[in-house]
């Protein structure tokens, strides 16, 4: 590891033989997602014959996202990598609001207002939002979940709130 400004050599909670902290617990990451999603969709109907059942992608999703987090974690022992980052709760914070709050909202609000609020939520995850342009991508980004999911798709969502509708 590098040295810290002070002289003083940089601390690592990592046993030596891990090389690279910031891949190999990214990679244990990618194998918890992928086991937590196999053991999901354990009770669904795998593939039978030819026919895909309906836990069939999940699983084959699945192995492979194990796979790649396998294949990551040990490449952070045997190569050289970065040592862990420090953490920044703004970002997932603001995207987890932003889930709960279209999540919440949805069905009372309907989807238009529902999408933009939660795209202007999630915006507020980062500093470096330029609020001109981010209105005018949620614009475009709402229009286009309001031709897509009701019209294109045929998925029965509002798109406009309830107390509009009576």
């Amino acid at each position: 590891m590098g040295e810290a400004p002070s002289g003083l050599a940089e601390k690592s909670v990592f046993p030596k033989w891990i090389r690279g902290p910031q891949d190999f617990v990214g990679g244990l990451a990618l194998v918890a997602v992928a086991a937590f999603a196999l053991w999901a969709s354990s009770d669904l109907q795998g593939m039978q014959g030819f026919s895909f059942g309906a836990g069939t992608a999940p699983r084959i999703f699945a192995v492979l996202l194990l796979l790649l987090g396998a294949a990551l974690a040990v490449s952070a022992v045997l190569v050289d990598g970065e040592p862990m980052a420090k953490f920044h709760w703004r970002g997932p914070l603001f995207v987890g609001l932003a889930i709960l709050s279209f999540a919440a909202t949805i069905r009372p609000l309907g989807l238009i207002i529902s999408a933009f609020a939660s795209f202007l939520i999630a915006a507020l995850g980062t500093p470096e939002t330029r609020w001109k342009q981010t209105i005018i991508v949620g614009i475009a980004l709402t229009t286009g979940c309001s031709l897509l999911f009701p019209y294109a798709l045929g998925l029965p969502m509002p798109l406009y709130p309830n107390f509009l509708m009576r």
